[in-house]
């Protein structure tokens, strides 16, 4: 079976929600496990859409809270598919939030999630390619493989000599 590559709109997610009190922690502000929910529930439905199977989160890259999300703020993340490897795909995710009273919007985290898709037997199975369009489309599909390395390194899946793509970052120092 041939798998048609896919360009990442055709599996953009974007979905915004409004901060209400059972979402926030005692300082009034988005609790981090629900910003964390909401970030893999876009996640997935982004790698759903590009490979119209089952997927489970494989990882999380660093999750930084850059910027506090307030009660009444509305939080809008965007997720995007940037890389397609052999049965595993890298989300970008990106996280605002907005004070509509001050109009002011901000950007308060991003993170890298990778998605494994799965047959019905709940087996790893291979996905279509990525083909970015856009110069970022193109930064973030270039830069996957050295990110996809890193986490390969740090799970003890891969040995820090067979990651081609970070010996590189250093070879010319």
């Amino acid at each position: 079976m041939t798998l048609q590559a896919k360009h990442p709109s055709e599996s953009l997610v974007i979905k915004s929600e409004l901060v209400l009190p059972n979402d926030t922690n005692t300082l009034n502000n988005l609790m981090g496990g629900r910003l964390m929910y909401l970030m893999d529930v876009v996640g997935a439905i982004c790698a759903l859409r590009h490979c119209n199977q089952g997927v489970v989160t494989a990882s999380v890259d660093n999750v930084s809270f850059k910027a506090p999300i307030a009660l009444g703020n509305i939080v809008t993340l965007q997720a995007t598919v940037t890389r397609a490897f052999t049965t595993s795909m890298e989300v970008h995710i990106e996280v605002w939030a907005e004070d509509v009273l001050s109009k002011v919007k901000t950007k308060c985290n991003e993170a890298f999630f990778t998605f494994v898709a799965l047959n019905e037997s709940k087996k790893p199975m291979p996905i279509p390619e990525v083909i970015p369009e856009t110069e970022r489309e193109k930064e973030l599909f270039d830069s996957a493989l050295r990110r996809r390395q890193l986490r390969l390194i740090l799970a003890g899946r891969m040995k820090p000599a067979e990651a081609t793509e970070l010996r590189a970052l250093f070879e010319n120092l």
